[in-house]
């Protein structure tokens, strides 16, 4: 999978809706804090996650599933461990089949995963944080805002 940095820059700036899967109550955790980081930079943020289903997370909705998110997403953000991606895509698949981008937080990756992804033609950025990615494409001129 290509993840050149007008790649990046393109899914930020197309995407308007995101799922975070994974999302934590615990402030201190990583997938907490980029969500917030996230509404911060105008995306509509859901969050998933089976615990936390109904609540409101990081000012977020929690949804239980995927499944259950009552509108289409541009963008999966995965924090889940590599083992958990294919499930996830699956049911990511099953809920919007026309998803356009599957986002693998740092440290996951999983090529089976990634190649089903994008043999379905979603683009997959994997082990990369759009936290971290999004200042710093900034930072090099390269417009991420979203659009619209």
């Amino acid at each position: 999978m290509t993840q050149t940095d007008d790649v990046i820059a393109d899914v930020l700036r197309r995407t308007r809706r995101i799922a975070v899967v994974g999302l934590s109550a615990n402030e201190e955790r990583p997938s907490h804090g980029v969500t917030r980081f996230l509404v911060r930079q105008g995306y509509d943020v859901v969050g998933v996650n089976p615990r936390l289903g109904g609540q409101v997370v990081a000012g977020v909705p929690v949804f239980a599933t995927l499944a259950e998110i009552p509108h289409d997403v541009d963008m999966v953000d995965v924090f889940r461990i590599p083992a958990q991606v294919p499930p996830v895509l699956d049911e990511a698949l099953a809920r919007f089949p026309n998803l356009p981008t599957l986002w693998l937080q740092l440290g996951i990756t999983h090529p089976e995963a990634e190649a089903k992804a994008a043999a379905q033609g979603v683009t997959v950025i994997s082990n990369r944080c759009p936290a971290i990615e999004a200042p710093r494409l900034r930072g090099m001129g390269l417009d991420v805002a979203p659009v619209g």
